[in-house]
């Protein structure tokens, strides 16, 4: 049995993403920022959770709504990354990868959205 956000190239992109970020979240916690590294958890996960959630909905519109929460999550995850590579939890390079792929994501939903 599948459901049917596992077809959903967005939301086998998010879990790509999302299982890369889980590291670097697993990485803040051995430097003991726990707080971080929870808070960083639960906005990656919301990405690939709102697309799922959302693959439930009886209604197109309904499904946009979680792709928007969803969307809104990448640029929530993209503000992390910026202030962890202020505070040198991350490099500039690691920063501008990871920017790269989270834009290429957001964009994916974004052109998905547009097809409901």
């Amino acid at each position: 049995m599948k459901f049917r956000f596992e077809d959903l190239k967005i939301w086998q992109k998010a879990i790509e993403v999302s299982n890369e970020l889980f590291d670097l979240a697993d990485q803040l916690e051995t430097n003991k920022q726990f707080r971080f590294a929870e808070q960083f958890r639960s906005a990656t996960l919301s990405i690939s959770n709102n697309i799922a959630e959302g693959s439930g909905s009886r209604s197109d519109s309904d499904f946009k709504n979680f792709l928007n929460f969803s969307h809104r999550s990448t640029f929530e995850v993209v503000n992390m990354l910026i202030v962890f590579e202020i505070r040198k939890y991350i490099s500039p390079a690691m920063l501008e990868k990871k920017k790269e792929e989270l834009d290429h994501l957001s964009r994916m939903i974004m052109a998905f959205s547009k097809t409901l």
